[in-house]
């Protein structure tokens, strides 16, 4: 079985990532125990998979997970993380939940964890990116994600693109191509095609 979670939500590098690849880790004790017996009781809950209980427990996952990279790396990193890296993790908790609002803004994002809207746009700039390529890239992960399963056959590429927060599906046509090479209704034919 395999969990992929990006390195951003880890707090590595990819080269820490890559240094980590095919270590072995335990399960008869420690964090290596606790991660173990977590994702192996994750396996086979496929009712929560789109769930707000999943999210939330996909989320925990990744919590451990970091812990035990921590570990694993040979110790935590040389000073604690700073309060903007943990204020930054919160926040794109807080997108990941609240995706399919499409009245979610740089502004409602701010409100909600009580910080100014500069001060978001300042964290997501220190990691290299911005709040709304941030949100519109985590949207279109979703849509893709959505239009490739076979329960969505019937379902409109419209539909789904206004389930995730897109409010034009022209604009969202646009977005999705240039993001990966072919319209959303190409690649929701070519899912099905293949399976």
């Amino acid at each position: 079985m395999f969990f992929r979670v990006p390195c951003f939500y880890l707090g590595i590098t990819g080269e820490e990532a890559r240094r980590l690849a095919g270590t072995e880790v335990g399960g008869d004790g420690g964090v290596g125990a606790l991660v173990s017996r977590f994702l192996s009781a994750l396996i086979g809950e496929d009712e929560l998979c789109n769930s707000a209980s999943g999210r939330r427990l996909s989320l925990n996952a990744v919590d451990l997970v970091s812990l035990l990279v921590a570990e694993l790396l040979g110790s935590y990193p040389a000073e604690p993380p700073s309060g903007g890296h943990e204020m930054l993790a919160r926040i794109r908790n807080h997108i990941e939940e609240n995706l399919m609002d499409p009245d979610m803004s740089p502004q409602s994002i701010a409100r909600a964890h009580h910080i100014s809207v500069r001060y978001l746009h300042k964290l997501f700039h220190n990691d290299g990116t911005t709040v709304g390529s941030w949100v519109r890239q985590r949207r279109l992960e979703s849509c893709r994600m959505d239009l490739g399963r076979p329960s969505n056959r019937r379902r409109t590429v419209a539909a789904v693109a206004q389930n995730w927060g897109f409010a034009s599906p022209s604009h969202f046509s646009r977005l999705f191509r240039r993001a990966y090479g072919v319209s959303p209704t190409e690649w929701q034919m070519s899912t099905f095609t293949r399976t």
